[in-house]
């Protein structure tokens, strides 16, 4: 990993390079898009144990696309919050269709 990163904005240009493969990159828009909806319905049904199965879901999601089709560690130990975001912003973009899908 690069040498730490003191804005999101020098950080994001980085996570993307982490995900050139558009397998990888589906994996993360599935993952994330299941993560918000088990989200949604913990809110909604007061089962707050779905937060942890959304997170699990996104995580799973992610790092099945790195270890498989990226083959490469996940900015995620290095950088939990701004890979957290990235994971947010890429996905915006991706359902944007900024970013290939």
């Amino acid at each position: 990993m690069p040498e730490r990163y003191r804005t999101f904005a020098d950080f994001y240009p980085f996570y993307l390079s982490e995900h050139r493969n558009r397998t990888c990159r589906r994996l993360h828009f599935v993952g994330t898009s299941l993560g918000l909806v088990l989200a949604a319905a913990a809110v909604a049904t007061r089962e707050w144990g779905l937060l942890l199965l959304g997170l699990l879901a996104g995580y799973g999601f992610a790092w099945v696309g790195h270890a498989f089709f990226e083959r490469n560690r996940p900015a995620t130990f290095a950088y939990p919050l701004y890979s957290f975001a990235g994971d947010w912003v890429m996905w915006w973009q991706i359902l944007r269709q900024k970013i290939r899908f």
